[in-house]
């Protein structure tokens, strides 16, 4: 067996770099550190001064101090072999297998050490029995740690199906609002060759009038040019021919030439109000819809229009990522602007939809799962058993049977009155009002169970003109 060194770490290391001696020297001061430690300190220091106590050194090339060489080189020799040792199992201080664990200081030891001052009154267990407790806590450990993994990778998924769907949603997006300023643009397009050509066609019309007006002039200055040459050599001719025509001469009176009015362009029909006035005419090709969809919140077997003001369900083509915003489990998608003061309205022609409910929703439901169920005023209406049914939270299903089944359908908010109506607008026929003191903001809510589309109405649009007393 071999014995502990009597030297430490500690006392074999440099001062200057802190490492075991390498080559050391020792100067006449009896301190000791590495060659290469001691030229270094040296050179920077621009003096031979002893790195430890600053005494200046006669010697330019001090000696090796071989006994601490030699000390230095064993100890790196037993730590090698120390090192050996525990990693082929045995013990580093008595060379033994370590065939017990020590409780108390968790750590292998040899038979040699339990009888040791250092281990007395500790408790052991065999390493073979502390090796399978250990493993199994271990594998306990590795199942959390592969299940978590297992979520993470999940989340990821979902983070990398979020970021592309963002990127199609930024491109799709872009397509539809170029599309829809493309529309604008061809409108202006349209309006200022229109206008134009206004201008152009009564350009020409004032044109002609004056080319004909000026042929006339022209005409009329010739004539007169012509009737003065003639006086010119009538006036030349004997005294009774003169007389003679002087005479007839005197009866020409000539008109005086007709000012034209009307003539010039009329610059203020063009230009007056001119932009007011495309704006008006706008108004004919512009659509507002009180209320468009959210398609974060859609369920994913529905399919929004482009406008964001039709649902139905339909597959869609592609994935979408399930964010906290959509619903999951039903089929129903929210308005994309809350209300939490005023009064509110919203036509939807509900048509041919077989299977469909229209009313409110607070924003801060949780939209997983069917618990949305109970979250909901709302009116639904379900062909199968030919019935209108009124959902209240906390309240008991009501339902009628109407007389006609609704193809429109008006929903009226008075969030501030706590109500919510609900009308048949074809009929003008008045189907139920839900009353709630609201204290939050809601959303409009759709559902449509249907390929058949629910489609959000436009409202006329007009413009107005105010004039100051």
């Amino acid at each position: 067996m071999s014995t502990r060194n009597p030297l430490s770490e500690e006392q074999l290391s440099c001062p200057v770099c802190c490492d075991i001696f390498r080559d050391p020297v020792v100067l006449s001061c009896s301190h000791s550190m590495c060659k290469t430690c001691l030229q270094q300190f040296w050179e920077t220091k621009g003096s031979r001064e002893c790195p430890v106590c600053r005494r200046r050194s006669s010697k330019q090339y001090p000696p090796c101090n071989l006994v601490l060489k030699n000390l230095c080189e064993a100890f790196l020799e037993s730590r090698s072999q120390r090192s050996s040792a525990g990693s082929e199992g045995l013990c580093v201080l008595h060379n033994e297998k370590l065939k017990l664990f020590c409780l108390d200081d968790q750590q292998p030891v040899c038979l040699v050490c339990q009888t040791s001052k250092e281990h007395r009154n500790h408790k052991f267990c065999p390493v073979d029995e502390v090796v399978t407790e250990f493993k199994d806590k271990l594998q306990s450990a590795l199942e959390s740690l592969q299940k978590n993994l297992r979520i993470l990778e999940e989340a990821k998924r979902d983070y990398d199906q979020t970021a592309a769907h963002i990127k199609t949603q930024a491109q799709h997006t872009e397509r539809q609002i170029k599309e829809e300023f493309e529309k604008l643009h061809q409108f202006l397009r349209d309006e200022e060759a229109a206008r134009i050509a206004a201008l152009k066609e009564e350009e020409e019309q004032n044109s002609q009038m004056m080319r004909r007006k000026i042929e006339e002039m022209n005409r009329e200055i010739s004539a007169l040019s012509d009737t003065i040459r003639n006086i010119e050599k009538e006036m030349e001719a004997d005294d009774v021919l003169f007389l003679q025509s002087s005479v007839l001469r005197a009866q020409l009176t000539p008109k005086d030439p007709e000012k034209t009015s009307g003539a010039l362009i009329n610059v203020g029909k063009h230009l007056s109000n001119l932009k007011f006035r495309v704006w008006e005419n706008m108004q004919e090709v512009l659509q507002y819809t009180p209320v468009t969809l959210d398609p974060n919140t859609a369920h994913p077997d529905l399919h929004l229009s482009d406008d964001l003001t039709a649902v139905e369900k339909r597959k869609q083509s592609s994935s979408l990522p399930d964010n906290p915003e959509r619903f999951d489990e039903w089929w129903c998608v929210l308005g994309s602007e809350g209300f939490n003061s005023g009064i509110h309205c919203w036509d939807v022609q509900v048509g041919d939809s077989d299977n469909w409910s229209l009313g409110v929703i607070t924003e801060s439901v949780t939209r997983k799962g069917n618990s949305v169920r109970g979250s909901v005023w709302r009116l639904n209406y379900d062909k199968s058993i030919n019935e209108i049914l009124i959902f209240c939270p906390g309240q008991s299903v009501h339902s009628f049977t109407p007389k006609e089944k609704p193809q429109r359908v008006r929903v009226q908010l008075d969030w501030d009155r706590g109500k919510v109506t609900f009308t048949e607008l074809l009929t003008n026929t008045h189907l139920h009002t839900i009353t709630h003191t609201f204290t939050q903001i809601v959303l409009p809510f759709f559902y449509n169970y249907s390929v058949h589309p629910l489609m959000i109405l436009p409202v006329k649009t007009s413009v107005t003109v105010e004039q100051h007393s």
